[in-house]
């Protein structure tokens, strides 16, 4: 035996080719496992024909938009769903949605006009919010085939949004505003206010005493008074109103479309209802007053903070005149 045979180095493997449409072949010819991929997708799949009729759907799909998989089975082969169970799918899914009325505007909006590339988000009565993208299907001639609808659940991620935001915006004691904020709304009214020829006024709070409650009680008797200070005032504004916790113990509060002479009775009001009725603070009955200043906004102020300082003079007259009193300044 030719002992050189031994010497010869070992020949490579050919190299494996796979295109994409030998896997897709390979795939079609085992249906079970391109079903088990269509199901393990983390998109709800949804295929309709040009006429709008079902398809195919996958299980997520089920899932996601809270359909019961026992009526209806997700399959890419439409043989293995009847047809009544495939057109229950979308009336189901219509029952969930907030505003099916503009859910079926959109719909047909894209049934005219197929090739568009839709994008949006879905409120569900459930509380739910679903993002949902679809695109149109062609073959390789380019016909028409129907549409790809692709269904995500993004509740988690939109309240991390929402929670986000929340703590960008508002004070985590009290649940006012913070000053950053309120002078973002601030600015925006100013210009609405300019714009429209409305008017816009402020009312500037200090609580009185303040001091004593957190050198009696304790800061924590302190912290109770503030949000109960707040849900007090809140409870008493429109929705339009805003109000913005700017300080330790300073509070404003920011009325658009409210002239002078009503800010001032709000703020007269508020002022009453406190000083007649002492807030439940941990364990005792406790008054909270206040001094406020209240001022309108003026057409040739240069901006808001112009209007805050003649708040801010009101409340100190407030003040230097016995403190629990409001002062507003023309």
């Amino acid at each position: 035996m030719d002992s050189s045979a031994h010497l010869q180095p070992p020949q490579p493997a050919a190299p494996l080719k796979l295109t994409v449409e030998a896997a897709m072949t390979a795939a079609s010819s085992q249906p079970a496992l391109l079903q088990a991929i269509y199901d393990i997708s983390p998109d709800g799949v949804l295929v309709v024909d040009e006429e709008g009729q079902v398809l195919s759907h996958n299980l997520p799909f089920l899932q996601i938009c809270n359909l019961n998989p026992g009526t209806a089975h997700g399959s890419l082969v439409p043989s293995t769903m009847s047809a009544t169970q495939a057109q229950d799918l979308l009336p189901k899914l219509l029952d969930q949605v907030q505003d099916p009325e503009a859910y079926l505007a959109r719909l047909r909006q894209l049934q005219e006009h197929p090739d568009q590339v839709d994008r949006c988000e879905i409120a569900l009565k459930d509380g739910r919010t679903l993002e949902r993208q679809s695109t149109v299907l062609r073959d390789g001639q380019q016909r028409s085939l129907g549409r790809a609808w692709f269904f995500r659940d993004v509740t988690a991620q939109k309240r991390h949004e929402a929670e986000l935001v929340r703590l960008a915006r508002y004070d985590p004691l009290t649940g006012a505003a913070n000053r950053r904020y309120f002078l973002e709304r601030a600015e925006q009214e100013c210009a609405r206010s300019r714009r429209h020829q409305l008017p816009l006024s402020v009312m500037l709070v200090d609580l009185d005493h303040f001091k004593q409650i957190n050198d009696q009680y304790g800061h924590a008797y302190g912290d109770e008074a503030l949000k109960q200070f707040s849900a007090v005032v809140r409870g008493r504004l429109r929705d339009s109103d805003l109000l913005a916790r700017i300080g330790g113990e300073e509070f404003i509060v920011l009325m658009p479309s409210t002239a002078l002479a009503g800010a001032t009775l709000l703020a007269e009001r508020l002022r009453t209802a406190l000083a007649n009725q002492p807030l439940p603070i941990i364990d005792h009955l406790l008054p909270v007053r206040f001094s406020a200043g209240v001022t309108q906004f003026k057409g040739d102020d240069q901006d808001i903070e112009t209007c805050l300082k003649r708040a801010d003079e009101a409340m100190y007259r407030a003040k230097q005149s016995g403190r629990d009193r409001v002062e507003a300044y023309v």
